[in-house]
């Protein structure tokens, strides 16, 4: 008898053993395979700021405060958790001048998160001394996350993502339209096939939609453009600015996001937090406006309709989803 009770009490305990082992393995399966089916990556876009280190203000531009505002922004993404990158989609400074360009990167390196650049029709000088391959070089010197051979690149921030980034200027003539030429074409639909499985965001100055109609500065070739897209099914978003508007139109398996300037009305930025699914992708996009109210309130006075560049709520903090 007491060698049967000795017996049962070793099974009873080796079963108990098992039945924890078993509970580990489930567990740890059932948090892999969750997230496995979901993930997310959190950015900030800014465009446009438009730096000027000694400025006047011009036309609707607070050009004059533009340091000031850009510091605030950047106070404002540092005391956001959680960010994985920041990218600025454009016009970084008002005027393409080498010293300019290395002030602005001086106050952007005060960013605890890493950081990228989108060319803009103001960054760079026609025939001028600041060419793209410049401003590529001095980007390359002074951010060390930047480390692209063209002013078009794409990376990987994490697995189910990709960042492509394109060069919409026209660097042959003074205009404000935007153009993506044939070899960015062709290297896009290249960066789209290998991405079938991601969730892609795209990265441009010159919308390929616009906020507002605006012929001479609209994107030329944007039905090519969008004619590309339209060939694939997964999620994909396109932020952009260029217009100082706020605008965001679905098409689709697309999001277009027109994000307004720092140094006009509304003096503001995105916080957009996107979540992998596996049926969806959720975009969760967050409006950010300067704290700097007294600034906001003069930039508003100064623009001919506010209501155009501030949009409407769906355009600001809204939640977009897109099916897989």
């Amino acid at each position: 008898m007491r060698y049967k009770k000795k017996e049962n009490g070793l099974f009873v305990n080796f079963s108990n053993v098992v039945l924890i082992i078993l509970f580990f393995v489930i567990t740890t399966w059932g948090i892999q395979v969750t997230n496995a089916a979901t993930s997310n990556l959190k950015f900030a876009q800014v465009s446009d700021v438009h730096f000027a280190s000694n400025s006047q203000n011009t036309l609707y531009r607070l050009t004059k405060e533009s340091p000031d505002i850009f510091d605030d922004v950047i106070d404002q993404i540092n005391s956001t958790p959680n960010i994985d990158f920041v990218m600025f989609t454009g016009d970084q400074i008002n005027t393409p001048y080498e010293q300019e360009l290395i002030k602005f990167i001086k106050h952007a390196n005060n960013l605890k998160y890493p950081w990228y650049a989108v060319l803009g029709n103001h960054d760079i000088c026609v025939g001028g001394y600041l060419t793209k391959t410049l401003y590529r070089q001095i980007l390359s010197l002074k951010n060390k996350n930047f480390k692209f051979d063209n002013m078009y690149y794409s990376f990987t921030p994490k697995s189910g993502y990709k960042v492509i980034v394109l060069d919409s200027i026209i660097d042959n003539r003074i205009t404000a339209n935007g153009e993506i030429n044939e070899t960015q074409l062709s290297w896009l639909d290249n960066q789209l096939k290998t991405a079938k499985n991601d969730t892609v965001l795209i990265f441009m100055h010159v919308p390929p939609k616009e906020p507002f109609d605006s012929p001479s500065h609209s994107l030329i070739n944007s039905d090519e453009f969008c004619k590309i897209l339209k060939k694939y099914n997964n999620p994909i978003a396109v932020f952009s600015g260029h217009y100082h508007s706020t605008k965001i139109t679905q098409d689709g398996n697309i999001l277009f996001v027109s994000t307004p300037s720092l140094v006009s009305y509304p003096n503001a930025f995105r916080i957009i937090s996107v979540t992998n699914q596996r049926k969806k992708v959720i975009f969760d996009i967050t409006f950010k406006e300067t704290n700097l109210k007294d600034l906001q309130k003069k930039a508003k006075l100064m623009v001919f309709s506010s209501a155009l560049y501030y949009g409407n709520a769906e355009d600001r903090t809204f939640s977009y989803e897109i099916e897989r």
